[in-house]
């Protein structure tokens, strides 16, 4: 059985070279790492793992913490972070805190520190400082999805701006009887995203003076069906019934969109909806929203962890926090209302 020492012969370079080469830790050039890698398929020699962990404190395992996979944006996030990583020759280990508290404080305190994990993508997750600092202490970077994390690298979305566009877009249009489905309290807890959305609305309200009657408000579980359940309240009230309605996300905007349509509305000429996420059902459904392309963040934290493995004293000269790709992707559930002069 063909070892290291004779691909580093055939390739005609060192063995540490092989290792750096087969295993993606450290620099090497890109006629070395070719020549390794024709070497090594010719003596069909494959890198030990156990023992390149050994040798350079490395796993090749990343923890992915999420608050639950059941939901379309987190699997996006999962789904693009896994293909990323298995092309850079990393494990994922996933963390699924659907449980909440109890599953949320055994992860972060216990699993996460005991397990060979060699960084940590938290998504939409806001750690705190002691939840952060046992993780950093023990040498796992991280790197934070959704919102600024002091102390971690972060991909991170500013809610409140998107949701202002949100609803600017429909007043642009010429809507002033503007609806708002947003959050229930559960998804306060990391990162104020319900707050921060309805903070938008409501500043791009107020900055045309326009008043928000309380049937206009509601709050639903990010999902089709509480957005049609609450959809379908609000657009049956008997007085000042809205002309558009901004949701806090796609999901809860497909929901309103078939409340409407069982209510005999049409969209958009009865009503106009937007939604934020850039759902994969959105064509189908023609919903205009804030597209926020979570496969991207994925990718991108999935590189960002990696350059920090690799060449951490380059990584802390970049910009802790990027912010994420957000785009308005405008389509057929919106437009001027009907009674517009």
């Amino acid at each position: 059985m063909a070892g290291i020492k004779d691909v580093a012969k055939r390739a005609g370079v060192s063995t540490a070279t092989v290792s750096r080469a087969l295993s993606g830790n450290g620099r090497v050039s890109e006629k070395s790492r070719l020549a390794v890698l024709k070497a090594a398929r010719e003596l069909e020699f494959v890198l030990s793992y156990s023992a390149s962990s050994l040798a350079s404190g490395r796993n090749r395992n990343v923890g992915v913490v999420v608050p639950s996979v059941n939901r379309w944006y987190f699997s996006q996030i999962v789904d693009s972070a896994a293909a990323a990583l298995l092309e850079a020759g990393y494990d994922l280990t996933l963390y699924n805190l659907s449980e909440g508290a109890k599953h949320r404080d055994r992860v972060l305190s216990e699993f996460l520190l005991r397990q060979r994990c060699d960084g940590v993508i938290s998504v939409a997750l806001e750690l705190s400082r002691s939840e952060l600092g046992q993780l950093l202490a023990v040498g796992k970077p991280v790197v934070g999805i959704g919102g600024v994390l002091p102390g971690a690298h972060t991909i991170s979305v500013n809610d409140k701006a998107i949701a202002t566009l949100a609803t600017e877009h429909l007043l642009s249009l010429g809507h002033r009887r503007i609806a708002h489905i947003g959050g229930i309290e559960a998804f306060e807890n990391d990162f104020r995203i319900s707050g921060s959305r309805r903070e938008g609305y409501e500043a791009a309200m107020s900055a045309e003076g326009l008043e928000v009657l309380p049937s206009w408000r509601a709050h639903a579980d990010f999902t089709i069906t509480g957005g049609y359940t609450e959809a379908k309240r609000m657009l049956g009230h008997p007085h000042n019934r809205p002309t558009a309605v901004f949701c806090a996300s796609d999901e809860m905007a497909i929901g309103t969109i078939l409340a409407a349509r069982d209510l005999g509305l049409h969209v958009p000429e009865d009503l106009s909806v937007i939604g934020i996420d850039g759902h994969d059902l959105g064509g189908i459904f023609g919903l205009t929203t804030i597209a926020q392309f979570p496969g991207q963040q994925g990718e991108n934290a999935v590189k960002r962890l990696l350059g920090i493995l690799t060449d951490p004293e380059n990584a802390d000269t970049l910009p802790p926090d990027e912010d994420a790709r957000t785009e308005l992707v405008v389509r057929s559930s919106t437009s001027a209302p009907a009674d517009r002069p």
